[in-house]
């Protein structure tokens, strides 16, 4: 190469590894992607929170409009520790739940749903729906116009509301007959408390007051916290009322909380009618108030000064803290909305999904499934955090799995296994809950090796090893006993008695699913070095399954779904729900089970076959990790940005389902998940693998861990 050439090439090299290598501007990159919102969008609500605690509001700044956003993103109030039961009148047993079943030559107990006789009908039931979470009060601005009527929200114009993630602020514009009014909405991140301050000309006239609704709980399925009726069924008390502060009691059958109010200046509160307050301010056209809920204890009372200032300081922390990505510059016209998709997926993550509990897939905004979480989607919630460098929170939920074990220890004794078997849908402390499909999930129960195998990378040492291991080699314990041995094929087999991931196969007749195959193994495996890392033996039972775990099932030259559907290609419902195969090689690292061609041809057949339109949010950052083990990195930003409606990111930065489930995390979880891999890669791997190298795409990035 002539020596020109040479300089020139050199001079190149130095100025991208100088761009590369350059310090993110972290609150520019936040910044850019505020959330603006300028009318009344049933779908744009916004969410203040901390993880243990989340407050969503209209575009008033509080929750003025409940009825109105119920078929939106509901406009809820809910924690962690906010749960309740209706009395068990009919005195239903757990065990009226549970139903034999004759599987591989013997009965096998599970706890699911009844069609009949009604009394296990019923007793399930009531136990699906209770305990569920609450919403702990309805927070809103009642203002009344020239006429004495309220305004509704057909009367809020003007509207300019923006989220300002940087600061943890919800900062709402908007005029009623033309007079404006500013709502300034913060959460408290180490409290469950809200700050509010509101500034108008409508407070010095008397027009102006904050509604406090206590609602009582529906039961249903996904309760929206807009019940306001049976008011004999429970109790709410105004008590400890001064000329700046308040308390507000609520007891519900057993359960009962708090609401401790403090402002600014002067107000009074009063009882409209049963479990409805109104704080009426007056003389000022300012006034801030802070609402701090709890367990019945009395707090020391926060200010909306100290709320404000806790929120600015402990947001910037987070930003500044873990990993970053930053497109800037790039030509690709889909860079921008990607970036945004992470950047606000990364704030409704930590408000809904950072506490000490695995969330519900609907987080701390309203309810779906009676608000439990469901454990084969702690995965899609969880694993983000260990790779964007936020490990401590990924830590704080292995705690659920200490409450959980007694329970997990019981249904594997129950079934006749050893171990612990893992729950799917439960709650804060382990309970098992009825349901004909969770019963049998079983990609769950690697999990706790994944997550723990996860902190182990980053805390290399032994007590990381002896903080986890008795439940690592539990977890194990029962992937091993319930492994079959199949003694015609001399091969151990899963199930049947089985519904895999894609839950389009019937318990009673499957077996042998490739990705819970593969799971199955790596995760024995994985435990088996748990062993040797701690100068144990190899455990003798989980190399006799490692060593004879049944292969994996061909059809052609592509993988079966499942070993027992031999019609995976050709039944049209197995082009529906989950491509799960592909956690196989997209979840997991590549094992010695899987041929990577093999893999291939079948996600090529699956990427031009599937039905995405009857998907999950899950299934694009999934496809889009399979892509890039199969270093396909151009299919990966196809699979994040395929233009489908469970694909849907709204303006709020929530993954869109469907008009029952108008909000996903696991999709916003899985999101983060797929792009650190896409960007930081995997052991073995280079970094970037995910990215298109067509020249289109600039990306700096920092604070990223490795996927397995």
């Amino acid at each position: 190469m002539p020596l020109k050439k040479i300089l020139v090439a050199l001079t190149f090299s130095c100025t991208l590894a100088n761009v590369t290598a350059q310090k993110i501007n972290r609150k520019a990159l936040v910044q850019r992607h505020t959330v603006v919102n300028t009318k009344m969008d049933t779908l744009a609500s916004l969410t203040a929170g901390n993880g243990i605690f989340a407050f969503t509001v209209d575009a008033t700044g509080l929750q003025s409009f409940p009825d109105y956003y119920a078929k939106g993103v509901p406009l809820g109030t809910q924690s962690e520790w906010g749960w309740h039961s209706f009395p068990n009148t009919k005195n239903y047993k757990e065990e009226e739940g549970l139903k034999t079943y004759n599987l591989n030559g013997r009965d096998v107990k599970y706890m699911v749903q009844w069609n009949n006789p009604e009394q296990h009908k019923n007793a399930a039931n009531y136990f699906r729906q209770n305990l569920h979470r609450l919403h702990l009060a309805n927070i809103g601005l009642e203002i009344t116009k020239t006429d004495g009527t309220l305004y509704k929200p057909e009367d809020v114009k003007n509207i300019h509301q923006t989220l300002d993630m940087w600061a943890g602020e919800i900062h709402s514009k908007f005029t009623v007959e033309n007079i404006p009014v500013e709502v300034i909405t913060y959460c408290h991140q180490h409290q469950d408390a809200v700050g509010v301050k509101i500034n108008s000309p409508l407070i010095e006239k008397g027009k102006i007051k904050i509604r406090f609704r206590l609602p009582y709980p529906t039961g249903s399925w996904g309760d929206v916290g807009n019940s306001f009726a049976n008011d004999d069924k429970h109790s709410s008390i105004l008590k400890e009322s001064s000329h700046n502060s308040a308390a507000i009691t609520h007891e519900i059958d057993t359960t009962a909380y708090r609401l401790n109010l403090q402002w600014s200046s002067r107000a009074d509160i009063s009882k409209k009618q049963d479990h409805y307050f109104t704080l009426s301010p007056y003389g000022a056209a300012s006034f801030s108030l802070s609402c701090q809920f709890s367990a019945l204890q009395k707090n020391n009372q926060l200010s909306f000064t100290q709320i404000q200032s806790n929120s600015h300081t402990q947001w910037q922390q987070f930003w500044q803290s873990g990993g970053a990505i930053d497109f800037n510059g790039s030509t690709d016209e889909r860079a921008k909305e990607l970036e945004r998709r992470i950047i606000l997926s990364q704030y409704l993550t930590k408000v809904n999904c950072g506490g000490s509990n695995p969330p519900q897939e609907t987080g701390l905004t309203y309810n779906s499934w009676f608000g439990k979480p469901h454990m084969e989607m702690h995965w899609w919630h969880a694993v983000h955090f260990a790779l964007w460098g936020r490990l401590d929170i990924l830590e704080k939920q292995m705690s659920w799995y200490n409450r959980a074990a007694p329970i997990a220890k019981s249904i594997a004794q129950r079934q006749g296994y050893e171990g612990l078997r893992w729950q799917k849908m439960t709650d804060n402390d382990g309970r098992e809950v009825p349901s004909s499909i969770g019963a049998f999930l079983i990609w769950q129960q690697p999990h706790y090796i994944y997550f723990t195998e996860l902190i182990y990378r980053q805390k290399n040492n032994p007590q990381t090893l002896n903080k986890y291991k008795d439940f690592v080699f539990a977890t194990a314990d029962f992937m091993a006993s319930f492994a079959r041995y199949d003694s015609a094929k001399q091969k151990y087999v899963l199930g049947k008695g089985v519904i895999a991931a894609q839950e389009r196969f019937k318990a009673e007749e499957t077996f042998n699913p490739t990705y819970e195959l593969v799971y199955w193994h790596w995760a024995l495996q994985t435990a088996q070095q748990w062993r040797e890392r701690l100068h144990l033996p190899r455990n003798k039972k989980w190399d006799e399954v490692i060593k004879d775990l049944s292969p994996l099932p061909l059809q052609g030259n592509k993988y079966l779904f499942t070993e027992s559907a031999t019609d995976s290609y050709t039944n049209p419902e197995f082009k529906t729900d989950h491509p799960s195969v592909f956690g196989a090689l997209g979840m997991l690292p590549q094992t010695p089970m899987l041929n990577k061609q093999t893999m291939q041809n079948t996600f090529n057949w699956i990427w031009d076959n599937w039905s995405w339109n009857e998907t999950w949010g899950w299934d694009f950052p999934m496809t889009a990790m399979t892509a890039t083990r199969l270093n396909n990195p151009d299919k990966a930003i196809d699979a994040l940005l395929m233009p489908i409606t469970t694909n849907t990111y709204l303006p709020n930065g929530h993954n869109y389902q469907d008009g029952r489930l108008t909000l996903y995390l696991p999709g916003n979880g899985g999101l983060l998940t797929a792009i650190a891999m896409m960007t930081a890669g995997y052991d073995n791997g280079t970094t970037l693998p995910g990215i298109p190298r067509n020249g289109k795409w600039k990306v700096k990035w920092e604070g990223l861990k490795k996927m397995p």
